[in-house]
């Protein structure tokens, strides 16, 4: 059964996660690492991915892509998949997604920043939604955008790429 049959085009949530007490120190095995794909609505984990020592998330995701049929769904990535070839690779199979962006990514953050500033996101004509919340002893303040794909694409545009 695809994927947006059983969820109906809701939200894939895709996220990595470190089984605890899997390493083994005596051994000197280094803990269990694994990226998920869980269907939010019906609670459902759709594919794992054990992400191999020498490796990381950016690397698991796409082959976690490949696994459940995610055509009509949003997929959700934290910072860590907010990769070209990720954002790519799930347009390509029909879904839409929503992806974290921090300011330690270098030149995806200052594209942004430069085109879709404070100022002018308090402007913006498109849907957006904003989160402001003490957490972890500081401020953060989540900020949702929707973006049309040509937006998407004049991103890419600016930091070099295609």
């Amino acid at each position: 059964m695809a994927c947006h049959q059983t969820t109906n085009g809701e939200i894939i949530a895709i996220d990595g996660k470190t089984a605890r007490g899997s390493y083994d120190k005596g051994m000197d095995k280094g803990a269990i690492h694994m990226e998920s794909a869980f269907a939010s609505e019906n609670e459902l984990v759709l594919g794992q991915i054990k992400i191999n020592d020498k490796s990381n998330e950016i690397t698991a995701i796409p082959e976690l892509l490949d696994l459940p049929e995610i055509c009509g769904c949003l997929i959700t990535i934290d910072a860590m998949g907010c990769q070209r070839n990720i954002a790519k690779k799930i347009v390509g199979k029909g879904a839409d997604y929503l992806l974290a962006l921090r300011g330690n990514q270098g030149k995806h953050y200052e594209a942004f920043e430069k085109h879709f500033s404070v100022e002018k996101v308090n402007q913006w004509n498109g849907d957006t939604f904003r989160i402001e919340e003490k957490s972890h002893g500081r401020m953060e303040t989540r900020l949702h955008i929707v973006l049309i794909p040509l937006m998407s694409s004049l991103i890419f545009l600016l930091i070099g790429k295609e």
